[in-house]
């Protein structure tokens, strides 16, 4: 019978369970890439159902977390493109609704000409 080495079983397995973890991490960060959800320790600790120990203690995991946060954090968010509209924005959002506006009110008093002629038409045919 072959002598059984306990010192490898449990290397073998502690490599399978790491494995697996870095599996689940992985594809933590894809799902909340893929949702454009916000990519920190937190949010990928829930994800994977891991603790955010093994995060910060596995180097990989960690800079690959802080590298996704820092770009997160560096394209602006919809509200914040909103905030910065400046002065010049509102001016050219406000040059650009008074031309509509006019555009709107000549085709409106067009149309109210139009209407006339053809009220003039039917009252003339009776």
């Amino acid at each position: 019978m072959a002598e059984y080495d306990r010192y490898a079983h449990l290397k073998a397995i502690h490599a399978k369970r790491k494995e697996n973890t870095h599996q689940k991490i992985d594809e933590a960060i894809k799902r909340l890439l893929k949702a454009n959800e916000k990519i920190n320790f937190n949010s990928v600790s829930n994800e994977a159902d891991v603790s955010k120990a093994t995060l910060y203690n596995n180097e990989d995991f960690r800079s690959r977390i802080e590298t996704l946060r820092d770009q997160q954090s560096q394209v602006p968010t919809p509200k914040q493109v909103k905030r910065e509209m400046n002065e010049s924005n509102k001016d050219a959002l406000i040059a650009s609704l008074k031309r509509k506006n006019k555009k709107l009110a000549d085709e409106n008093k067009q149309l109210r000409e139009q209407l006339k002629v053809a009220y003039a038409d039917v009252y003339k045919k009776l």
